[in-house]
């Protein structure tokens, strides 16, 4: 039996990430012929559990997946936040109500498992999934057909070409260098993490409904349900004073137990389940206002890795095939047979005027909010005021993340109000 050969793509993937498949799903919803590369012998995923908030589950529903999707994971009913000196409360949100105010739940899945859905959808969908060759080199292009494209060159010498090529190739990405010559930017903290049955923590006081975050000085220790209740989250993140001090072997266990001593019993009864024989150290890059070269465009970490204290590094990557995928079909005339008949010069120059700008203000965001959480002395004692005074059901620091995915620069919404601890009275810590 003779294999006919694939169609010629509109649009090679590179990269079998999270990002890389939601966009594949995104374009080919909308009659694109894709083309994806894994540079891995397999499509899979590492980790564990990942936070997905309205602006994306919004988007699963778009796709048809969220029924799929809550399958897998857990809707929660609130997410709780706690001294991890002392365990008191915080504040909270009441992520039933939540789910109310935006229309599509907040949801906490396991990596893969989320991945696998992307996996099968474009499957289903018909995109050609090629694994085993990494990219080396992007270039721009004429093709045969005579119109504008680019190629991409991978190790083993061979190459592809496209209408258009997105680089979803993580926070290493070979493409960014065709933008800005820059390195990925260490936060000197690491992140470990550990998924376990939940039958070994039920003796640990630990909520099986909601997502639960301990913030300590320098630390921060996060719990949640996964997999429909049956397993249960941990992440245990730290300042490492090996990375502040500029030594290479940084963010080792004997630094994980120093950083987390005198937290409280739910944290030192969560510390001896974690993973401890691997570590993810925590980076982000500078932001980039554009991500488009050509026709190169940037997706995912490749354009915006952030740093983890907004939960919102899948979800950009989600975000940004859903934009790509909806001004692509803006901009797409009647296919013929020498091409897709999108006007691509419009439809990544819509994609660059909305993404880059919303996407810097998660990465800077997420680094204010990590200093915040990591707070000591003083500067806790008053933070810990600002969120006790909060109302479970104020909006005012979500609104901008969780409402619709903005398509244009004008739909963007307003920042939050930000205002200096330092202004914020509070009495004398209370004696030991």
């Amino acid at each position: 039996m003779t294999t006919q050969p694939s169609p010629a793509p509109d649009v090679i993937v590179v990269g079998g990430g999270i990002g890389g498949l939601s966009a594949a799903v995104a374009l080919t919803r909308k009659g694109i012929r894709v083309r994806v590369y894994e540079k891995a012998p397999a499509f899979g995923e590492v980790g564990a559990g990942l936070q997905i908030a309205p602006n994306c589950t919004r988007i699963l529903d778009d796709y048809g997946l969220l029924d799929e999707v809550k399958s897998l994971g857990v809707v929660p009913t609130s997410m709780v936040m706690r001294d991890a000196v002392d365990a008191s409360e915080l504040t909270r949100l009441d992520l039933v109500d939540l789910e109310r105010r935006y229309g599509f739940p907040y949801m906490v899945i396991h990596r893969s498992d989320l991945h696998g859905t992307f996996l099968r959808a474009a499957e289903r969908l018909g995109v050609d999934l090629r694994t085993g060759l990494a990219a080396t080199a992007y270039e721009q292009v004429t093709l045969p057909t005579g119109r504008p494209g680019a190629r991409v060159t991978f190790a083993d010498g061979s190459s592809d070409e496209a209408e258009t090529v997105i680089a979803a190739d993580g926070l290493h990405s070979v493409a960014r260098s065709l933008l800005v010559d820059d390195e990925p930017v260490s936060s000197a903290y690491v992140a470990y993490r550990g998924a376990v049955p939940i039958e070994q923590v039920r003796a640990n006081d630990v909520s099986e409904t909601d997502v639960v975050v301990y913030l300590g000085p320098g630390c921060h220790f996060v719990q949640y349900p996964l997999r429909g209740g049956e397993m249960f989250n941990q992440v245990a993140v730290f300042e490492s004073p090996k990375a502040v001090a500029g030594e290479d072997d940084w963010g080792t266990p004997d630094e994980l137990d120093a950083a987390f001593d005198g937290t409280c019993g739910q944290v030192q009864q969560g510390l001896p389940l974690m993973w401890r024989d691997k570590w993810w150290r925590m980076f982000d890059r500078e932001p980039i206002l554009h991500w488009v070269h050509g026709r190169v465009a940037l997706l995912g970490d490749a354009a915006h890795p952030p740093l983890q204290y907004m939960a919102q590094g899948a979800i950009m990557a989600i975000e940004d095939g859903w934009v790509l995928a909806e001004h692509v079909a803006a901009q797409q005339a009647v296919r013929t047979e020498s091409g897709s008949g999108v006007d691509w010069d419009a439809a990544l120059s819509a994609y660059d005027a909305v993404r880059p700008p919303h996407c810097a203000r998660v990465l800077t965001t997420a680094r204010s909010w990590g200093e915040l959480w990591h707070l000591d002395g003083l500067a806790r004692r008053q933070r810990n005021v600002v969120l006790r005074g909060r109302d479970t059901h104020d909006y005012t620091y979500t609104d901008w993340i969780y409402g619709p995915t903005a398509l244009t620069p004008d739909q963007e919404p307003p920042h939050y109000p930000v205002f200096p601890l330092s202004s914020v009275e509070v009495g004398e810590p209370a004696a030991v």
